[in-house]
């Protein structure tokens, strides 16, 4: 009896944890959908009256939303590859020397995701502006990619120590240098990993604000996700056309979780448990 209750009780948390998550989403949906008078109706409806795609129109005729899009995917990918390229040597470096307090310097470098973008905003912005590099998609990546570099190396590092050190020194008999090693034997073992990492980055870089809003100024530059806050028109808020860009902002990333979910869990909890 005391099982069924304690199951009962778990199954109505669960439920409505995954509502709270999913309703601004749904309701974002359905807002999306709705004329304005029936967004500033009052009681707030749930559900529109009657479809319209009015503001879907407004969303891409008010702000070139598909070039933000297309920056956000130049960026982000950069972002995946460089931050796969560094982290991966970083963790294979961490893991097969040795250096002393290798775990207390991974605990550091975890520790350093825990600081708010908005503490190193400023310096990062000062250095920029001395480089040139504001307003270039190569700048954003490559800080946006350091930012997510501790998540990888702490993953990486923790796949890198399930393989035996037996595979490398097989491959030195065979003459191969330590590039070749890397290359050719620990990366394909660890592939699925790196895959796994790669679409957190992405995620991650993809929902990325305050960093790309500070850098990247230019309408030419702007990613999708800075781009839904230039909606806004002085003290209106076009609900409407922000809920229907949110939507298409969000549906890149909603494709890629629907797709690749398992990965991503198996990624998470392979890293944290062996880490």
């Amino acid at each position: 009896m005391k099982n069924k209750i304690y199951k009962t009780l778990l199954i109505i948390a669960l439920v409505f944890f995954v509502f709270a998550m999913l309703f601004p989403i749904l309701y974002a949906l359905s807002t999306s959908f709705m004329t304005t008078a029936e967004i500033e109706s009052f009681p707030a409806k749930l559900l529109p009256t009657k479809i319209t795609f009015d503001n879907y129109k407004d969303a891409f005729r008010i702000q070139p939303i598909m070039h933000y899009v297309k920056n956000s995917f130049i960026i982000t990918f950069m972002t995946v590859f460089i931050n796969l390229l560094i982290g991966s040597m970083a963790a294979y470096a961490l893991t097969r020397t040795n250096i002393k307090f290798k775990k207390v310097f991974l605990i550091f470098v975890l520790t350093i995701t825990l600081l708010p973008s908005i503490t190193i905003v400023n310096p990062i912005f000062q250095m920029y502006s001395k480089f040139n590099l504001l307003n270039t998609y190569h700048g954003l990546a490559m800080i946006v990619a350091v930012l997510d570099l501790p998540m990888t190396i702490w993953f990486l590092s923790a796949l890198f120590k399930d393989i035996p050190i037996e595979f490398e020194e097989s491959a030195e008999i065979d003459g191969a240098n330590l590039f070749q090693k890397f290359i050719h034997i620990l990366i394909p073992i660890i592939r699925s990993g790196l895959f796994s990492i790669g679409i957190l980055v992405f995620i991650n870089a993809w929902n990325q604000f305050l960093i790309p809003q500070v850098l990247n100024t230019f309408q030419s530059h702007r990613t999708v996700v800075v781009g839904l806050a230039m909606y806004q028109i002085d003290e209106f808020i076009p609900f409407g056309t922000i809920s229907a860009a949110s939507m298409v902002t969000m549906l890149p990333i909603v494709v890629l979780v629907l797709f690749f979910q398992k990965r991503i869990i198996g990624g998470v909890l392979n890293g944290g448990l062996k880490g």
